[in-house]
């Protein structure tokens, strides 16, 4: 296994082929909260370069400022300092998004968020309905995605009838609903269960490739990291700074098999021991 701390492009390919330009950059990012308590300092000199359609998994402790990294990225919450490039456009001019930029990303949080009173068609295409797109143009959209998350039969259901793992399906599809550059996770399946999960797995990797996304995908979950991502980014504990970069240099598609092979094993012992020094260093 490699680790460094400067991002390189994961696949085996990529050495073939000529460089691509960053889609996304961080420079800088850092993130201070003042509470009642005092300031708690939750990100520090964050820098990190995404290549087009590279799967980045991103890991650490609770508390680490994962989630805060990602919800700066989708324009929820402000840095204190520095700034997010997508596609070379600044995503954020002080405490204010540039819309623009905000229309190529796409966010799926652990929890759906469904609207309840909505059937599957109209969840998925809220976000078209809310930029005035003609209900024609969004029936089409959702039942394109709906196809490619395999929920076309579903369509007239409501959440309510659904599995965890469907709701899941029904968020992500929502989320590509404006054909986002940029698709952000935030540990989408940590409630399911583990045959549930691993099938979702699989899902996000397919849909990735038809999408030609660029994926930044939050998770606690070691395995499901390296099966999923090109490279892993590890986040040391508060304030969260990129401790490692580590290539993930196996090759697609990946099924559950790929946990048999000794490699991946190799990566899944590298890291976790990454982050038992953590907890040594705490001690």
């Amino acid at each position: 296994m490699t680790m460094q701390t400067q991002p390189t492009v994961a696949s085996p390919e990529a050495d073939l082929a000529a460089p691509q330009p960053a889609e996304i950059r961080i420079s800088g990012l850092e993130k201070t909260y003042k509470t009642e308590r005092g300031t708690t300092h939750a990100l520090s000199n964050i820098n990190l370069e995404i290549r087009k359609e590279e799967f980045i998994s991103l890991i650490g402790r609770s508390g680490c400022g994962k989630t805060t990294l990602l919800r700066i990225m989708a324009g929820l919450v402000p840095p204190s300092a520095g700034q997010v490039e997508v596609g070379g456009r600044a995503l954020w001019h002080r405490e204010t998004v540039d819309s623009s930029v905000i229309r190529r990303l796409g966010v799926v949080f652990q929890d759906a968020n469904l609207f309840p009173w909505y059937n599957i068609e109209d969840n998925i295409a809220l976000p078209l309905r809310l930029r005035g797109v003609k209900k024609a143009e969004r029936r089409e959209r959702a039942r394109e995605l709906a196809e490619l998350v395999g929920l076309q039969n579903f369509l007239p259901n409501y959440p309510r009838e659904l599995s965890g793992g469907m709701r899941q399906r029904v968020a992500i599809a929502r989320a590509l609903s404006d054909n986002p550059e940029l698709l952000l996770m935030d540990e989408p399946f940590g409630a399911l269960d583990a045959l549930t999960r691993e099938k979702m797995n699989m899902e996000i990797q397919r849909i990735a490739l038809a999408t030609r996304a660029t994926v930044v995908f939050v998770t606690h979950d070691i395995d499901e990291a390296v099966a999923l991502g090109d490279r892993v980014v590890h986040l040391t504990p508060r304030p969260g700074r990129i401790k490692d970069i580590v290539d993930v240099p196996l090759t697609r598609p990946r099924g559950v098999e790929i946990k048999k092979e000794a490699a991946f094993h190799e990566l899944v012992g590298d890291l976790h021991t990454s982050l038992n020094e953590e907890d040594a260093d705490e001690s």
